[in-house]
């Protein structure tokens, strides 16, 4: 029988892998959505983000457990019936972009972090993600569990020592009145651009014995996915309004606290995110065609074919479609694709899936037997 960690924290821990990447992880997402609003009004912001988060990862697990769903494919083939191809085709393009900016900025990081090729830097993203992803869901969530141990210990460790050194900076940030404009839109909108996550972690889904466990780790993992978030804004107030410049907000403060050891840290905590984005992005897509297979074959996705699955996308978002300018093309529609997810995954899951779920009487799952 899955543990209560398993059931009800494990699955937040995954969102958080999946939502993080490099963009939360540096502050710059945050610098984008939030500090716009100010210090009151951004931290309003994170909370609206925080709450939009856990509803939807909430309804998404139970209806993924209300269905057996535990894979994006057969997820949306309830949810949408014949409609289901329309958000395949919205996440191999979403894949493609993510995926390709993972690999450019891991191999930022090891230019960075020890004077390397850029190319390195990428290869070891790659590699780790094909060797986490090849051995299927065991492997993939403890990835998941020891990367947040990590990442939270840097994150804990960063917000002490910026307190601890420019505090009283952020308090009187805190204190003096600004205008909040935008803290509303900037939430929703920073919660709509990742919600499609909820979905990448669906493999998890089945640890749910009840609908209680989906509905509690789905409440659980707004909180656990914008802890760090939390949190690194609270330590930006120390340099607000300028901090919302800065194109890599972390190397800016870390620069400030003068920490060369633990800046070097930071930054490879920022590749254990980029880590366990990629490998949430790629498993996602493994899990959804093991599926297929087992249906298909009666025996599982071979440990080759879910390298092989995963090198494909790993070689084809990171190398090709960058080679022939495919990704600058699907980043400039990557609003019109985050709309995408909303029509095709949120509005759907609250209507039909809403409607769906209070037909059903929420029932056990018997216990595998050992």
């Amino acid at each position: 029988m899955s543990s209560r960690f398993q059931r009800w924290i494990l699955p937040g821990l995954a969102f958080k892998a999946a939502v993080i990447g490099g963009g939360y992880a540096t502050g710059r997402e945050l610098a984008e959505y939030f500090i716009p609003s100010g210090p009151q009004g951004g931290m309003a912001g994170i909370v609206v983000a925080m709450l939009a988060w856990s509803t939807l990862c909430a309804l998404t697990f139970a209806f993924a457990h209300a269905t057996r769903s535990h894979d994006y494919r057969s997820f949306f083939a309830s949810l949408l019936g014949p409609f289901a191809f329309v958000f395949e085709l919205a996440y191999l393009i979403f894949i493609v972009l993510i995926l390709a900016v993972f690999g450019a900025a891991a191999g930022a990081i090891g230019q960075a972090m020890f004077g390397w090729h850029t190319l390195v830097g990428t290869l070891l993203l790659v590699a780790g993600i094909g060797a986490f992803t090849a051995y299927g869901n065991e492997s993939v969530e403890r990835l998941f569990k020891w990367v947040s141990f990590f990442l939270y210990g840097v994150y804990v460790l960063f917000f002490l020592f910026t307190i601890l050194k420019f505090g009283h900076q952020a308090s009187q940030q805190f204190a003096t009145p600004v205008p909040t404009d935008g803290w509303l839109s900037g939430g929703l909108t920073y919660a709509g651009y990742n919600i499609v996550g909820a979905v990448m972690i669906l493999p998890l889904a089945r640890h749910f014995l009840t609908r209680r466990d989906a509905v509690v780790a789905g409440v659980l993992a707004g909180p656990l996915a914008m802890l760090p978030g939390l949190l690194f804004f609270t330590c930006m107030i120390a340099w607000y309004p300028a901090i919302g410049a800065e194109a890599l907000p972390s190397d800016f403060m870390l620069r400030q606290l003068g920490m060369p050891l633990f800046h070097l840290c930071f930054q490879a905590m920022i590749f254990s995110a980029l880590l366990e984005s990629g490998t949430a992005c790629v498993h996602a897509m493994n899990e959804r065609i093991a599926v297929a297979w087992q249906a298909r074959r009666a025996s599982d996705l071979p440990k080759r074919a879910r390298l092989a699955i995963s090198g494909a996308l790993l070689v084809g978002s990171i190398f090709i479609a960058a080679r022939f300018g495919l990704v600058d093309l699907i980043a400039r529609g990557y609003r019109a694709l985050a709309w995408l997810f909303l029509v095709v995954y949120v509005v759907p899951l609250l209507t039909v899936g809403l409607w769906r779920l209070r037909q059903r009487a929420p029932r056990v799952v018997p216990a595998p037997q050992s």
